[in-house]
């Protein structure tokens, strides 16, 4: 079953280094494992202390998630195109799920808010097995993110690092194939011109065979004048 699509409206209006993702992503799958062991040990201590602890690393934890959803953004993209198409529709749904996850926080501590008005036991229980089922998507939101990196090369540098290489021998392949044209190009040039001039040779020498043989008939004509005269005087 998939989830429908959903957006978040707005872009930060900063530049995001790449590979930062990595680093955020560790605060978002922990820091809900903490509220959780909180929340356990709060309910049976019922400190206030301890509930706006519990708030304050929800809020932690809705500002992180976000971070990680902008940052995971600029890294998806960059590595978009290097994955085989499995790969691609996978960050797609990590993507999403991401989104759901963000809005899902914001939930959260609205939720914590409205179950620090009641005292009783079962509201605290309520919200410990909503924050149990944030924790278990959020982990699957991890393995998911791992998959992409250790199974499909996701902003691997070594992946990225034989894409690029690939690229450089598609260059060199394709200036050797230009190359290969061009002397193709040269031969047949070549051998056009060596046609033409074998063709000038034949007409020069064809010219040269009408001039001799206009002269010799020159002379012979000549001569017969010559001895014509010589006969009758």
């Amino acid at each position: 079953m998939s989830l429908p699509n959903i957006t978040i409206p707005f872009e930060l209006p900063v530049d995001i280094p790449l590979l930062v993702h990595p680093a955020i992503v560790h605060f978002v799958i922990a820091i809900p494992i903490v509220i959780l062991l909180i929340e356990i040990i709060n309910l049976g201590l019922k400190k206030r202390t301890l509930s706006f602890l519990s708030l304050s690393l929800m809020i932690i934890v809705a500002v992180a998630m976000s971070v990680a959803y902008f940052t995971g953004t600029v890294d998806g993209k960059e590595a978009y195109s290097l994955l085989v198409s499995e790969g691609q529709a996978e960050l797609k749904e990590h993507k999403l799920l991401g989104i759901y996850l963000v809005y899902a926080s914001l939930a959260m501590i609205a939720l914590k808010l409205l179950f620090m008005l009641f005292s009783q036991v079962v509201a605290r229980l309520f919200f410990i097995v909503l924050l149990i089922g944030f924790i278990a998507v959020t982990l699957k939101q991890g393995k998911d993110g791992g998959e992409l990196v250790y199974e499909y090369g996701a902003n691997n540098q070594a992946v990225t690092a034989i894409e690029e290489k690939l690229d450089e021998l598609q260059d060199e392949y394709d200036e050797l194939e230009e190359e290969s044209k061009n002397a193709s190009q040269n031969s047949e040039a070549e051998t056009k011109l060596k046609e033409l001039q074998e063709k000038y040779d034949a007409l020069v020498k064809s010219q040269t065979k009408e001039v001799t043989v206009e002269t010799t008939e020159s002379k012979t004509e000549e001569n017969t004048t010559q001895s014509t005269d010589s006969n009758g005087s």
